[in-house]
């Protein structure tokens, strides 16, 4: 194939490809494996025989809370082992990595208003999608590479600039990139053992999904592709709401000029893979002052959806200067998130609300529970409680009552597509604050405050925890919480 046919581009090629590392370090199990693992040589040799003189590695795998990492050492090297696939055994490596172009990245991310970092000191965890894109891609370290990680927060317009980011800093680098994003398709895993013999999608929906995303990537409509990402992100469980593909759109001028190639699609324990490749037919270019466009853009399409007829909103299209197709996608677009961004969630699985009031509310990316205590579903039983015959509290367990509280908020977000590592504000209310803190502090901490950053920083909600005089229902504990769809 020829890789480029367009003028001379800064941006050689696009390449998509999985990171799960069955395809690296188990081929031999899977004809599906296998097969990934020998389209990872055809993208290889392709990327040998362009004039690339660098790759430039987006993994969904590599995820950062605060702001972006950028990998700053010229020389990482260490052994690593997948912390949910460890019995497929270790993965050494050695990159070679492009250290100016992480600096130049960084500061072009710094000057969109977000929090960077250059990482470079010795044992700094590279993820394994990224070690296993290397290690099938370029082997021998034939080109420096550069890594730069997934914000798990960010949303669609920060993404996108992002990644534009990324091709002002390519131009002012001025060396010759190919482009490797690593995302898997859909992500629903096989939760039991299988026989990787017989892998396959874990569902069909997903699978056909996987195949239409597919169709237009081998169209080359990436602009398409990046625009249908959180609906294919809520029908199929897309790889991190397919958030590496807004990037790639956002480096790339959110555009369809590709000619497109779809190497091959295969199931990895039940999820989909695929290896494409998307050629520009044209040269790449940085767009000029990309965020004042996009703000002016969504202002200007409000005001499309808010004309009452075809004749008003055409008047104010006209007045606006916004071309006709993009109004009428960005129209339909706003008009359908605006219906479903606003959900009533409710659940058999939790106690039913004692007020007129649901369980929860999606607003937007958002999900806002109402106030909930620990009651069982099904049943008005308080546990770790103990009335006497005028129904006055003369003992409690708040340990008991804080536990079923969190269990209950993990339905409801469950019912609304979401967990508890979602969760990202809490308002505690106790009933007593001397006797109790202590006990629903470890509680609570063994479900939000495990997981830390390499800093030993929590990872976790923000908190806010008071006491007051009475709760509507004889209980010790009770939690608000808000927390951000996943599929964001």
């Amino acid at each position: 194939m020829n890789i480029n046919t367009s003028a001379r581009s800064l941006v050689t090629a696009c390449y998509v490809v999985p990171g799960l590392p069955h395809v690296l370090l188990a081929p031999e199990r899977s004809k599906g494996w296998a097969s990934l693992n020998d389209s990872f040589a055809e993208v290889r040799r392709e990327i040998e025989a362009s004039d690339a003189e660098m790759i430039l590695y987006f993994s969904s795998q590599w995820l950062s809370v605060l702001g972006y990492l950028f990998q700053a050492d010229p020389s990482p090297e260490w052994i690593h082992v997948d912390h949910n696939w460890h019995e497929l055994g270790s993965m050494p490596y050695q990159f070679k990595i492009e250290a100016g172009f992480a600096s130049a990245y960084a500061g072009q991310v710094k000057t969109l208003g977000h929090y960077v970092r250059e990482v470079n000191y010795r044992g700094f965890p590279i993820d394994t999608g990224t070690i296993v894109a290397q290690k099938l891609i370029n082997p021998t370290n034939r080109l420096p590479a550069a890594i730069a990680s997934c914000n798990i927060y960010a949303e669609k317009q920060e993404t996108l600039s992002v990644g534009q980011a990324a091709m002002r800093a390519i131009e002012s680098y001025g060396k010759r990139v190919a482009i490797v994003v690593v995302s898997g398709l859909s992500s629903r895993f096989e939760v039991r053992d299988i026989d990787p013999a017989s892998d396959k999608i874990s569902s069909l929906k997903d699978d056909e999904w996987n195949r239409k995303v597919l169709e237009i990537f081998g169209q080359g409509r990436l602009e398409d592709v990046s625009e249908i990402a959180r609906e294919y992100s809520r029908q199929a469980n897309a790889d991190m709401g397919f958030k590496a593909i807004w990037w790639l759109n956002g480096l790339c001028g959110k555009t369809n000029d590709f000619t497109g190639r779809v190497f091959d699609y295969q199931a990895v324990w039940g999820t989909g893979a695929a290896l494409v490749g998307l050629y520009p037919t044209r040269p790449l270019r940085s767009i000029p002052n990309w965020v004042n466009d996009e703000v002016d853009l969504v202002e200007r399409v409000g005001a499309l959806v808010s004309g009452t007829s075809g004749e008003e909103r055409e008047k104010v299209r006209q007045q606006s200067n916004v071309p006709p197709t993009q109004a009428l996608q960005a129209s339909k677009t706003m008009q359908v998130t605006h219906h479903a961004a606003s959900e009533r969630i409710s659940t058999s699985k939790a106690p039913p609300p004692v007020g007129p009031y649901p369980h929860a509310r999606r607003e937007g990316e958002f999900i806002f529970l109402s106030g909930c205590g620990p009651r069982k579903p099904g049943t008005s039983k308080i546990p770790g409680v103990t009335l006497n015959t005028e129904g006055e509290v003369i003992a409690y367990d708040v340990e008991v009552q804080t536990r079923s509280v969190i269990d209950n908020i993990r339905v409801i977000l469950e019912a609304a597509g979401a967990g508890l590592e979602d969760v990202i504000d809490v308002q505690a209310y106790l009933t007593d604050m001397k006797r109790d803190f202590a006990t629903f502090n470890r509680i609570y901490g063994e479900y939000f405050g495990a997981r830390r950053d390499q800093d030993g920083v929590v990872i976790g909600p923000c908190r806010t925890t008071v006491e007051i005089g009475a709760l509507p229902t004889p209980i010790a504990v009770e939690l608000k919480v808000i927390a951000r769809i996943r599929q964001a």
